[in-house]
Order: C-alpha cells, then sequence, then structure tokens
C-alpha cells in the first residue's frame, strides 16, 4: 500500500477512482468541489475511465447518476448542504428505483444565514429517503467506506443507494496520512457491478410506470423496508473480508469506546468522537467510568446494536449536531425510540453541539460530563434538550 497526505475530499476522490466508477454526474459546492475537481483530473491525465457529466445542478446531477445505474454503470457523485436538499426530490427517486448509487455529502449547515461550516443538518434531513447513511470520523475511513459501500449497495438482496458524510473542513480540509490500497487488490475485493436489471435498447423495459393503490406500490416499499434489515448484517461480512484483505478492521454500525464498565456514555457522530475519546482518556485516569458510541450508519437505525451497547449504562448523553425544529435531535429521538420496551432504562439527555461548526473542545465535553454526572446523582433530568455554547437565553 502507498502512503499519502491527503484531505478528506482527496480521499473521497480516491475512493471513487479505486472503485472505478464509470459515471461521474457532479455540480460544484464549497466545501466539495475539490473531489470532483480530482475525479475530472484524474479522468483527463488517462487515470480514471469514466464518462465525466457536466451538468448545470445538484437536481441534474443525481438524475444524470439514476438515469446511468439503470444502464448497468457503477456512478458516483458528492455534493453538500443546499446541494443535497435540491437533489431530495431525486433521492427519493434513486431509492424506488433501486439504484446503487454512492454519494460523498461533505457535512455543511443549511442557510440562511449562509454558513458553510460542519453540521449534520443536511443529511439528517434526508433521513427517511431510503438512503443508507455513514459518518466517517478519519480521511482513511473515508476512502475505505465508498469501497464498502459499492459491494454493500450492490448486494443482490440490498440494491440501495448510500451516502457518505465527512465534516465540512475538519475532514473535507484537512490533511491526513491515508494509505492507498493497490488496484488490483481492490478489484479483487469489489467485483464489477452486475445490475439486476438494466436498460437496454435490444430487451426495452420501462421502471417506474404508473402503479395504482391497488396494484404493486406498496409492496415496492415493503421490498426497501426489507433490503435495509439485510445492511448492517452484510456491512459486518463486508468489513470482515476487507480486514483480511487490507488490515484494516472497522466496527460495523457502531465504534465502542471504553464503554465496558461505563456508567455514562456519551453518544456521537462524526469528527467529534476523537475529541471526545480525548476527554475519556482525561477522565478515566482520574478514575472516572464513562465512555463514547460514534454511530457510524444512521440509516438504517442499529437499534438492536444500541440495546447491547447501553445495557448496562446509567447515564445517556446524547450528543446531535444538528436539530429537528419543534421536537428535538434527530439521534436522540430515534435512541429512545429503539430502547422503548427493551427492558434497557438508562437516563437520557440531548445536548446540541457543534451547529454552523462551531468548535467542540475538551472543555466543552468536560462541561456535558459534568451535567450528565449532576443528573445521575439526581437520578433525573430535569431539562431533556440542553443547547451547548448559545449566547442568546
Amino acid at each position: 500500500m502507498a502512503k499519502k497526505i491527503m484531505t478528506g475530499n482527496i480521499a473521497a476522490a480516491w475512493g471513487a477512482k479505486l472503485s472505478k466508477a464509470e459515471v461521474i454526474a457532479a455540480y460544484p459546492i464549497t466545501p466539495q468541489t475539490i473531489i470532483v475537481e480530482k475525479l475530472a483530473k484524474f479522468i483527463s491525465d488517462g487515470e480514471l475511465n469514466a464518462e465525466y457529466l457536466r451538468v448545470e445542478s445538484e437536481h441534474s446531477a443525481m438524475a444524470a447518476c439514476i438515469a446511468a445505474s439503470q444502464t448497468g454503470a457503477r456512478t458516483f457523485t458528492a455534493t453538500s448542504s443546499q446541494g443535497l436538499a435540491l437533489m431530495h426530490e431525486l433521492l427519493h427517486w434513486a431509492t424506488g428505483a433501486r439504484t446503487p448509487i454512492v454519494m460523498a455529502n461533505v457535512n455543511r449547515a443549511l442557510a440562511p444565514p449562509w454558513n458553510i461550516w460542519a453540521d449534520h443538518t443536511d443529511m439528517m434531513s434526508q433521513r427517511d429517503t431510503g438512503w443508507i447513511q455513514i459518518y466517517a470520523e478519519s480521511n482513511q475511513e473515508v476512502l475505505d467506506t465508498i469501497i464498502m459501500s459499492y459491494k454493500l449497495c450492490e448486494d443482490k438482496k440490498i440494491h440501495l443507494p448510500a451516502m457518505i458524510g465527512l465534516d465540512a473542513f475538519y475532514l473535507s480540509h484537512t490533511s491526513e496520512i491515508v494509505d492507498i490500497p493497490p488496484q488490483e487488490e481492490v478489484d479483487n475485493f469489489l467485483p464489477p457491478y452486475e445490475a439486476l436489471y438494466h436498460l437496454d435498447v435490444e430487451n426495452p423495459l420501462s421502471v417506474g410506470s404508473l402503479s395504482m393503490p391497488n396494484q404493486w406500490y406498496s409492496e415496492f416499499r415493503y421490498k426497501i423496508y426489507k433490503s435495509m434489515g439485510e445492511v448492517i448484517p452484510k456491512l459486518n461480512k463486508i468489513e470482515k473480508e476487507f480486514n483480511k484483505q487490507f488490515d484494516r478492521n472497522y466496527s460495523g454500525s457502531l465504534d465502542l469506546y471504553m464503554t465496558e464498565d461505563a456508567e455514562i456514555i456519551f453518544i456521537v457522530a462524526g469528527t467529534v468522537a476523537g475529541t471526545v475519546k480525548q476527554t475519556i482518556d482525561e477522565l478515566r485516569a482520574k478514575g472516572i467510568k464513562v465512555g463514547v458510541i460514534r454511530l457510524r450508519i444512521f440509516r438504517p437505525f442499529p437499534y438492536e446494536e444500541f440495546k447491547k451497547a447501553l445495557k448496562n449504562s446509567l447515564f445517556v448523553g446524547v450528543l446531535d449536531r444538528s436539530f429537528s425544529f419543534g421536537y428535538e435531535g434527530q439521534i436522540y429521538s430515534e435512541l429512545k425510540a429503539s430502547l422503548y420496551g427493551s427492558g434497557i432504562n438508562p437516563l437520557i439527555k440531548n445536548y446540541i453541539i457543534g451547529i454552523g461548526g462551531r468548535d467542540i473542545t475538551i472543555e466543552t465535553i468536560k462541561y456535558v460530563f459534568e451535567d450528565c454526572e449532576k443528573c445521575l446523582k439526581k437520578k433525573r433530568v430535569d431539562t431533556n434538550i440542553e443547547w451547548i455554547n448559545i449566547k442568546v437565553k
């Protein structure tokens, strides 16, 4: 393997290149643009044999990927924030048409006011579109997850699209050492895409025709539901194969850190996990039983895995980097629902944190821990939701 220093955006481009994406359609948007610029250079330099489509919007980019996927091509795109929002209509179509598109999304706040920095509102807003959602912590994980996602999405029992989130600037523009696996090893791991059905002028068929209520529409949706149920077991198997091939181990839907005997457990997604782990190391040095779970997969939500991971916990602090207005943070909502009726009943509190790229420091995490500790001592949560480092009350 070759080691190179690269940003998360370049790692995403390498992931698509090594996966031999055949059609790439994208529209530039800060801070994603570098991904598709790098892929364009790979193609112009003759390093990637792919069709590059310069489209007029993110909506068109997704439409192009859907059409190309339906002809049997392996497709890739990348976007961020408002661009992902513009794709919304066609995200539903990509799922319903069962196209295994892989997309990198640089997680960025939505306007107004304009903000180009990290939070998870863009992807969380797409949680009901039927896309697999994976959140990366490192540039290496970005590259590796794109490769693994193609193998996952193209599995005949799944055939669903996936988006891989990388936090704006924390990953997209930050350089780290990344192992680039040899192309022949990736080819051994990831076979060429073979579509179950594809558009062919010699054997014409229609996709997405009108379905009346008493025909097959409900059954199509039921089959998506069943396929989502296959995702986590299949990903676990793929990660074991990946570890055997490339000697890099991933932990499935949840990344557990110091949770075995933890009384207080944080739940996070994305790059904040590194800061939380460092804070936990400092607290553990003082004999404090605290741990963290990094949520790698938000869709499908790993409810069974959470039940196992939280069975001995006393208090759970959920750190959401997004908010569902009128209710609460999305991870917090889903976690509570997953534990309902399970007999696992830790105290749970929602902390809204890092919105619009606001820094999350060790001091911030220590403040959250102290609040968790106070609630645990009182054996109650007085305020279910707390916005951290807010300048107005």
